[in-house]
């Protein structure tokens, strides 16, 4: 077998690869009407709260699992009524520009990531209001007693500042709320942003004044309409995975585009649980702090799909305060940012692929391409000098694949002698090609172990570039302006074909056929059809690779090749 071959192979197992995977997101077949008006009706007003723990509940016991029962989530109304309006506030630091009412972040801008490449775009809105692509991140609290605010009502501002800047020199803003429930038991709330940082620390303090014991429990939520994504092995969307996540010990998933609740609500009990909902290059996740138990699961009211953390029941004695935290993150899937988090399981946030032996190689490759864009300041650079590292760790593998060609090379005109005086009787050839294989100790598949050791690589880092946000509208040089995006004049894939056709007529063939040697003369136009329209950073890396190895090849075969091996006359 050649190289010419196992690119061939390769190739098409690549698209069937994307094909099969396009298909089995044709046939998941999203949530319906009826998925939703099945489940418990609900007032228009209604909110997705869980259902409280009995009064007699103590915290050291077993906190009540939300009932399948319980009530549905109401969108969040795009016009709110005036006191709504009167109890948001807005805050920005130099990453995140946030609408919150207490209960709720409404809406989030992410303001070091415009949604285009246009000067003056609009930056990413992760949270949003609007019903068609309502998101929210949600927090309140259930008690048996029936007094504890919710995340739709009972907070309010502390003070009567409705807008937060966070200023020059400021390393912090804070944003108070507060509910003052009967019987002299409140809850105030503190929303703190940090420059830089993507992580907003929410905490809740319960003060008891009263005379009694007060007991409730935190729930903290996100409520998302499952987004409209286009479909096609050249939109990089419909690969990343799109739904909810958890950690309950293990990680686990929930695509959108699924049944949501086809497995199931799930009511997992946890100690250090987290949820998340994902999409392409962003996320939000609510990470309660420390080893707090709580009960994780899963619900799709009509307004979209949600994921919630209920946390177990905490007593409150009189004379006496208690708090609760977690972190809000909302931003940019950031591997340096995720790790900063220190959060067992968030970094599968990052999905480099399904299949675990290309996640682990992707994050291996992402780490060696950060590392070398800290020494190049630039993300196409790194991507060569990955080709270049590559290539030194495969050199003897490719010197020995070379030195292979070169002595195919030489025995050409023999092999031609062999097919000619067996004509089609095509079991006798391949018979005598073999056992001049062995004469000579020619190795035929001498030059597909490299080939073979690449595939993985290329596949890997093209989920790598597809996942990664840091590469997001990363420019290279020129024309290539974005390295997660298409070439716009297609100059990269016309240089591919050209180096896959001149390494091709280095190649030996022997024993091909007239329709063989067709198909490999077609296959890099095939090829570099297909490279096309994936992401330029990627056909930049098979450019390269190619690139490189078409000069190795030349020089070895120049170095190493001997003249043609005259053909013995035939008897």
């Amino acid at each position: 077998m050649n190289q010419t071959r196992v690119f061939l192979i390769l190739a098409w197992l690549m698209v069937a690869m994307l094909l099969w995977m396009e298909w089995g997101k044709e046939q998941a077949a999203p949530p319906t009407e009826a998925t939703t008006t099945s489940l418990p009706a609900a007032g228009p007003d209604a909110a997705a709260i869980p259902a409280a723990v009995p009064a007699a509940t103590t915290p050291s016991a077993d906190p009540s699992v939300p009932a399948a029962s319980m009530p549905v989530a109401a969108p969040v109304q795009a016009s709110a009524s005036p006191s709504a309006e009167a109890a948001r506030v807005h805050v920005r630091t130099d990453v995140l520009d946030l609408v919150l009412d207490g209960g709720s972040v409404l809406q989030a801008d992410l303001l070091k990531f415009p949604q285009t490449r246009q000067p003056g775009s609009a930056p990413v809105r992760l949270f949003d209001t609007d019903p068609a692509h309502l998101y929210a991140a949600q927090a309140g609290w259930v008690s048996a007693s029936g007094a504890a605010p919710n995340h739709q009502s009972g907070f309010v501002p502390a003070g009567p500042e409705r807008d937060f800047v966070l200023a020059d020199g400021q390393e912090q803003v804070v944003v108070p709320f507060v509910w003052q429930g009967p019987d002299g038991v409140s809850i105030r709330r503190t929303y703190t942003l940090t420059r830089g940082s993507y992580a907003v620390e929410v905490r809740d303090e319960v003060v008891n004044q009263g005379s009694t014991p007060w007991q409730g429990q935190i729930y903290r939520q996100l409520l998302r309409k499952p987004p409209q994504i286009k479909r096609g092995y050249t939109q990089p969307e419909s690969f990343s995975f799109t739904g909810a996540a958890w950690y309950d010990g293990e990680y686990q998933r929930r695509k959108f585009d699924e049944d949501y609740l086809e497995d199931g609500r799930v009511n997992q009990r946890t100690e250090r649980g987290w949820i998340a909902m994902l999409q392409h290059h962003f996320f939000s996740a609510w990470i309660p702090e420390g080893e707090q138990a709580s009960t994780i699961s899963l619900d799709a009211p009509a307004s979209g799909a949600l994921v919630r953390v209920l946390g177990d029941p905490l007593l409150v004695a009189p004379g006496a305060t208690a708090t609760t935290q977690a972190r809000l993150y909302v931003g940019p899937k950031l591997v340096s940012e995720i790790r900063a988090q220190q959060v067992p399981g968030l970094e599968r946030a990052v999905d480099y692929s399904q299949f675990s032996i290309l996640a682990i190689l992707g994050e291996g490759l992402f780490w060696v391409l950060s590392h070398l864009y800290g020494l190049f300041g630039n993300w196409g650079w790194a991507i060569i000098g990955l080709v270049v590292l590559v290539k030194a760790v495969l050199y003897p593998l490719s010197a020995a694949q070379y030195k292979s060609f070169a002595k195919m090379r030489k025995f050409q005109p023999r092999i031609q002698q062999l097919k000619e005086r067996y004509g089609d009787d095509k079991q006798k050839f391949q018979t005598a090609m073999m056992e001049l294989y062995k004469k000579e100790k020619i190795n035929p598949m001498g030059g597909c172990l490299p080939i073979l050791v690449q595939m993985p690589v290329f596949l890997a880092l093209y989920w790598v570039l597809v996942e990664s946000v840091e590469l997001r509208h990363a420019p290279w040089i020129l024309w290539i302006q974005d390295l997660t995006a298409r070439d716009p004049y297609f100059i990269l894939p016309i240089i591919n074909v050209a180096v896959m056709w001149f390494t091709q007529k280095l190649q030996p063939a022997p024993g091909m056929d007239p329709m063989q040697q067709k198909m490999m003369q077609f296959m890099p136009v095939a090829f570099g059809v297909m490279m096309a329209f994936f992401p330029a950073g990627l056909v930049l890396y098979w450019v390269t690779n190619g690139g490189l190895g078409l000069l190795q090849q030349w020089w070895m075969m120049k170095r190493h090749g001997e003249p043609a091996a005259k053909a013995t006359p035939a008897k």
